[in-house]
């Protein structure tokens, strides 16, 4: 019914055609500030209440837009909307549910550039960033468009004289979306269409800080002609509509990507059954990292380098898969800081839509504890680079922090134990490859990771040891792409559900078996 899959390929800015794109939609999105997008529940359009400001990180004074703050009462209802069409989208056969995920595919990609440029000036992202944030958005509405297609049809049984068996793959009813604010549309897409390319209903909660993308992507499926109440838009805080949201007993399944604390919270929430409950909740979590790029002593330090800066600072280092521990073989320790510390140095820092490489912090908050971790680092190891400020005439209104380098990191240290989320590289030495192995595998978390080295027999020990979701041998631990390497990890960095893999539609599904004898 589809042609094959294939991922979208990635423009390069250097050339004149893809900038001039790029300015001209941050030109034209920037004529489209400070709207007010209401919370949308079954098609009823809500801008009562409490009104939030979105704000650009690397100029706080511009909004980007405005959304009402929903309220548990809210939640409620929408949770009731999701329920009512449910009955009836459940029913939807799945190709022309899988027909909406292309036709929203195919608008991204003819307004790719747009699309780009809302997470340019909502989430401070560079252009190459965001531009790869739309394409792997474009990337998960075609996938699974064409998995759905085959987890849904009939599966094979093996065959019993005398009666008719079969095996369906079967929605499993209302679910609460809470997607991140990293990836704004990429993650809150995917997991929001993959929800209903599946036929269940969902409750869409964004972050609260990239609401206007999130919303943005909302006007996109009403474009679509979706069906009232099948997504649900309801901005709000966590702590009270995610917890409306998570509490609820007609709520089947909560999606979530974000913070190690706040989804082992969700996870004990949704643990506890509600009065009126039928069913255990399904949780479906991704929780970050404290990802590590091992170094071997026999390798290419200057492509090892550059490698290390795009994983550690690209995107401020605000990626869960982001290198935030530099683990280096002892006889080549000091010769690769020192490279990595002078292409770290000459990085441009400042407002992205210009741009720069590297764009401010998410907000007041992500900054205040980055700040802290980087004084933290000074006590626990040696600044090689940071402590410095961003040129004032670009960052006296963002939040902008330049990359910052710490060595002679200990294992156990807080710096080397704890997700910062920011762009503060650790950098630890290892005795050997072994003792590198090990302090590796040191920590809680297990997402993503990255094993240089030009010994057969370490790389193989590497691929059997390295215990992480996704492991990358001599390549850097970021840039996952969907269905090439599917995405998530182990430990406490979540239910390792694997986004954009051949597995992932059954997270929203339940089979169900029926046998007819003759």
């Amino acid at each position: 019914m589809f042609t094959p899959f294939e991922n979208e390929t990635y423009v390069n800015f250097a050339e004149e055609t893809p900038r001039r794109k790029m300015e001209e939609a941050i030109t034209l999105v920037t004529s489209r500030l400070g709207r007010t997008y209401p919370i949308v529940i079954g098609g009823e359009r809500i801008t009562d209440g409490k009104l939030a400001e979105s704000v650009n990180p690397a100029r706080r004074s511009q909004v980007i837009g405005v959304t009402p703050d929903a309220t548990p009462e809210l939640a409620d209802k929408a949770v009731a909307a999701a329920n009512e069409a449910f009955k009836t989208w459940q029913k939807v056969p799945v190709a022309q549910r899988a027909r909406y995920l292309v036709r929203a595919a195919a608008i991204i990609r003819r307004r790719i550039y747009e699309f780009s440029a809302w997470m340019v000036l909502e989430s401070s992202k560079s252009w190459l960033e965001a531009y790869a944030d739309a394409a792997e958005a474009i990337d998960f509405l075609e996938f699974y468009a064409r998995e759905a297609v085959r987890w849904c049809a009939p599966q094979p049984t093996t065959d019993f004289a005398g009666e008719s068996n079969m095996v369906q793959y079967i929605p499993i009813g209302v679910g609460a979306v809470i997607p991140p604010w990293n990836f704004p549309l990429a993650i809150m897409a995917g997991m929001t269409m993959a929800a209903v390319v599946t036929g269940n209903t969902v409750v869409l909660k964004p972050a609260e800080q990239s609401p206007i993308v999130a919303a943005i992507f909302f006007e996109l499926l009403e474009e679509l002609g979706l069906p009232d109440g099948v997504v649900n838009f309801l901005p709000g805080p966590g702590e009270t509509v995610g917890e409306a949201l998570t509490g609820s007993p007609y709520i089947r399944f909560v999606s979530f990507t974000g913070s190690k604390d706040v989804g082992l919270h969700i996870n004990q929430r949704i643990a506890i059954t509600q009065p009126g409950q039928k069913w255990i909740k399904r949780g479906i979590f991704e929780m970050g990292g404290k990802d590590a790029i091992l170094v071997d002593e026999d390798v290419d330090l200057d492509q090892i380098a550059a490698d290390v800066v795009l994983a550690a600072f690209g995107f401020q280092g605000q990626k869960c898969s982001a290198c935030s521990r530099l683990i280096v073989h002892k006889n080549v320790y000091d010769a690769l800081i020192e490279k990595v510390a002078a292409r770290a140095d000459a990085l441009a820092v400042g407002d992205p839509a210009a741009g720069n490489f590297m764009g401010a912090v998410i907000d007041g908050d992500s900054f205040a504890r980055i700040q802290k971790y980087i004084e933290i680092g000074k006590s626990e190891g040696n600044l090689v680079l940071g402590s410095k400020n961003a040129d004032p005439e670009v960052s006296a209104d963002g939040w902008f922090v330049y990359p910052t380098i710490i060595k002679d990191v200990q294992p156990d240290s807080r710096l080397a134990q704890e997700e910062i989320f920011g762009p503060v590289l650790a950098v630890l030495k290892a005795e050997s490859f072994e003792h590198g192995l090990e302090i590796v595998n040191g920590t809680q978390f297990g997402l993503t990771g990255a094993a240089y080295s030009n010994n057969r027999s370490r790389i193989e020990k590497a691929r059997e040891e390295f215990h992480v979701g996704n492991l990358y041998l001599n390549r850097k631990c970021t840039g996952a792409f969907v269905d090439v390497q599917p995405f998530g990890g182990f430990n406490m960095s979540g239910t390792c559900s694997k986004a954009g893999g051949r597995e992932y539609l059954g997270l929203f599904l339940q089979a169900k078996s029926i046998s007819e004898r003759w």
